[in-house]
């Protein structure tokens, strides 16, 4: 048995023009400047709290910065000119590993639990994954308690295990906890930082991603 743990923002799907709009009010209602486009995806994967500190400082109303991105991230996605589309490939890959008996998909993720389970929705996944672990029942990647978490909910070890995601935080965490790191280049890091930070292998598309882990399944 084996699980694949995916990544969700940057990984699954593509969520960087609502992670923009949120930041960029949740600055404007603390009177701050917004950060750069760049600068912001440069801490997608961290969770929010985290992610706030990174880009301002603790001086800052961070706590109120955080309601004010979760406010605008839920009522940006009720507006039809933002979405978070999965990326090509991604539902036809996510298929073809939960259709197997020997596979166990989970998801390891700085988005919320109700920002998971609404995406999740919008795409008819909700039965795919096993274990969800998000930003709001574990310390932000790359420290690897969502990893373990997830280990201890599928009783498997870190051995059968794989990380898939597009972030240096998520091939820090996949190094943290001892398990295989992928990387997708379609995301929000630069793909020599991936490397840099540990993935063994990038992927340019889902199709080939699919087609490595289902050869490296089937040994």
């Amino acid at each position: 048995m084996r699980l694949i743990l995916f990544d969700c923002d940057g990984t699954l799907v593509d969520s960087q023009h609502m992670i923009v709009a949120a930041m960029g009010q949740a600055f404007a209602a603390a009177n701050l400047q917004p950060p750069s486009r760049a600068r912001t995806l440069s801490i997608v994967g961290r969770s929010l709290h985290e992610a706030m500190v990174d880009l301002t400082d603790a001086d800052h109303p961070i706590e109120d910065m955080v309601a004010a991105y979760r406010k605008s991230f839920f009522e940006l996605r009720g507006n039809p000119d933002y979405h978070e589309p999965l990326y090509e490939g991604a539902k036809a890959c996510i298929e073809a590993l939960a259709a197997r008996d020997d596979v166990l998909l989970g998801l390891a993720t700085g988005k919320s639990r109700r920002g998971v389970d609404a995406l999740l929705e919008l795409h008819d996944l909700r039965d795919r994954f096993v274990t969800i672990q998000t930003s709001d029942n574990a310390p932000s990647k790359p420290n690897p308690a969502m990893v373990h978490q997830a280990l201890a909910e599928t009783g498997l070890q870190a051995a059968d295990t794989t990380l898939i995601g597009d972030t240096s935080f998520d091939m820090l965490m996949a190094q943290n906890a001892s398990i295989a790191a992928l990387g997708v280049t379609w995301g929000y890091h630069d793909p020599l930082e991936l490397k840099q930070a540990g993935a063994s292998n990038l992927f340019d598309t889902f199709p080939d991603l699919q087609t490595f882990l289902l050869t490296d399944i089937n040994g």
